[in-house]
C-alpha cells in the first residue's frame, strides 16, 4: 500500500512537471508525456484504492487521510476523461498540481486502523459517496476551466497578447468545456443528494433533518443550479458562468471540508475528521 501510494505521487509529480513544461515551452510531446504519467499514476492510485477496500472492507472515506485521498483519485480520474474529450491541453497544469497537492496532502496526515461503521458497507451509501466525489472534481474542473477563460478574457480585452493569450485556447472551447464540467457535476451532485436523502429515510426515518452537511449541500446545489437556469434562461455565458463556477465550488469547498471541521452533525458521526 506505501509503495503504492508514493508510486502515485510520483507520477502526479512527473505529470505537473511535463504540464507545466508544456505551458512554457508548448512542445505536444510534453503534453502527452503529462496525461500519461497521470494515466500511469491514476492506474496505481486505482490499485491502492482497491487493496485499500478489500483489506478494510470500506469504502476509503472514513478519515480526513482517505477522503483525500478519494478526492485525489476523482480528480485525476475525470480530468483525464476530460482531456481526452477536449483535449484543452493547458488545463492540465492545473489538473494535475491540485491531483498532486492533495495527495501530499493525504500522506502526511494520521492513517487510524479504526474499524468504519457499519454504514459504509452499504451499497447505496457507497455509490452516494463515489457520485459525491466524481461530481465535486468536475466541479474543481470547472473552477479551473473558469480561471483560464477569466485569464483569457483579461488578455483579449486589454490587447495583451502575451504568454497566456498564445497558450491559451479559445473563449468559445473554454466556455464549453466549462459547461460541460458543470453539467456533469451537477448530473452526479444531484444522483448523490437523492440517494443520500433515501439512505437517510432508512436510516433515519426522515429524508432531511437539517443536518449541516446536509445544509450546505443543498446550498451548493441550488448555487449551481442558479448558475444553469442562468444560462438557459438569462443566457448567461462567458464571464458570469465563470465567475459563478469560482463561488460555487468556494462553497463546494466548505461543505466538503468545512462543515466536518467546524460543525457537527449526522455525517460527523460517522467520521473521525
Amino acid at each position: 500500500m506505501e509503495v503504492l501510494i508514493i508510486i502515485t505521487i510520483l507520477f502526479y509529480m512527473l505529470s505537473t512537471a511535463g504540464y507545466i513544461a508544456y505551458l512554457f515551452l508548448q512542445k505536444d510531446y510534453l503534453n502527452r508525456s503529462g496525461y500519461y504519467l497521470l494515466a500511469a499514476g491514476f492506474f496505481c492510485h486505482s490499485a491502492a484504492l482497491i487493496y485499500g477496500f478489500v483489506r478494510s472492507g470500506h469504502l476509503p472515506v472514513y478519515t480526513l487521510h482517505e477522503t483525500l485521498f478519494m478526492a485525489g483519485w476523482t480528480i485525476a480520474g475525470v480530468f483525464l476523461v476530460f482531456q481526452y474529450k477536449f483535449n484543452v491541453k493547458v488545463l492540465g497544469a492545473y489538473a494535475a498540481p491540485l491531483a498532486t497537492i492533495v495527495m501530499l496532502i493525504s500522506s502526511q496526515l494520521p492513517r487510524e486502523p479504526a474499524q468504519a461503521k457499519n454504514i459504509f458497507n452499504s451499497f447505496w451509501v457507497s455509490f452516494h459517496v463515489i457520485v459525491i466525489f466524481i461530481g465535486e472534481a468536475a466541479f474543481a474542473l470547472a473552477c479551473g476551466v473558469g480561471l483560464l477563460y477569466l485569464i483569457q478574457e483579461y488578455s483579449i480585452k486589454n490587447k495583451s497578447h502575451g504568454f497566456f493569450f498564445r497558450r491559451l485556447p479559445s473563449l468559445e472551447l473554454l466556455d464549453a468545456t466549462g459547461y460541460t464540467c458543470i453539467i456533469s457535476g451537477f448530473t452526479m451532485l444531484t444522483l448523490g443528494l437523492i440517494t443520500g436523502f433515501l439512505y437517510a429515510k432508512l436510516a433515519w426515518g426522515r429524508f432531511w433533518s437539517w443536518d449541516p452537511k446536509e445544509v450546505w449541500s443543498g446550498i451548493t446545489w441550488l448555487l449551481y443550479a442558479a448558475l444553469l437556469h442562468g444560462r438557459f434562461a438569462l443566457g448567461w455565458r462567458g464571464r458570469k458562468a465563470a465567475i459563478m463556477s469560482a463561488i460555487g465550488f468556494a462553497a463546494l469547498l466548505f461543505t466538503f471540508l468545512g462543515v466536518n471541521l467546524f460543525l457537527k452533525g449526522h455525517h460527523g458521526e460517522f467520521t473521525r475528521w
